[in-house]
């Protein structure tokens, strides 16, 4: 089955089993290619709401930031029964996300998990200013490993959210140490990734462009 098919098709059984992780990601580059370029597939979403009553085939994990401009089904134009979409400021790594992209790849068959962080992000910038609020001051230290890892520039003056360049560089750098963390924390997905089961990639998803780039 090509990649036009299986795109535009709601994912079953038999769809899901066919697909590589090689494959997986490849039908993510497609659909954000589409979402740039406007050619979005034409699906009847409601007609997906029925094939899939009875059960779900999704092919792909996206693990993303709940920024309300990155949107996965969105800018990898996917319909519904496609992605498991796990969203938290500054798409960092938690036990309870582990055991759901655990579920995703070992019980439901995903390919893929890709770790998605953006650009001008505002869980970063918050780590970055080292922002303390209620409950989102222990969710921020979540990312202070990013911030203290990316050492250029040195100067305090600059290591703030105020420089979107650092700001950037401490989301990549957030998505690279999550990648880690979920081959470090889970045997499970590890095991996968070494037998060729799945793959696990990092984005960054650009908030001017709509484009995604993979580290």
């Amino acid at each position: 089955m090509d990649l036009m098919t299986l795109n535009t098709a709601t994912q079953t059984k038999e769809t899901q089993a066919q697909i590589t992780p090689n494959t997986a990601l490849e039908l993510l580059k497609k659909g954000n290619e589409r979402f740039r370029k406007r050619s979005h597939v034409d699906r009847n979403l409601l007609q997906q709401v029925e094939d899939t009553s009875k059960g779900q085939f999704p092919f792909a994990t996206v693990l993303s930031c709940i920024d309300s401009r990155v949107s996965s089904e969105l800018i990898f134009d996917q319909g519904i029964g496609d992605i498991f979409s796990i969203r938290i400021a500054g798409n960092f790594i938690n036990t309870d996300i582990l055991g759901s992209m655990e579920f995703a790849c070992k019980l439901a068959g995903t390919k893929v998990i890709v770790v998605l962080g953006h650009t001008a992000c505002g869980a970063v910038k918050g780590a970055c200013d080292h922002a303390e609020l209620g409950n989102l001051t222990s969710m921020l230290a979540k990312i202070t490993p990013a911030v203290d890892s990316v050492k250029v520039p040195s100067d305090a003056s600059l290591r703030n959210s105020k420089n979107i360049d650092f700001v950037n560089q401490v989301a990549r750098q957030n998505v690279h140490m999550s990648i880690e963390n979920i081959l470090a924390q889970s045997p499970v997905l590890a095991e996968m990734k070494k037998a060729g089961e799945i793959d696990i990639v990092g984005g960054m998803y650009d908030i001017h462009t709509g484009q995604v780039t993979y580290l």
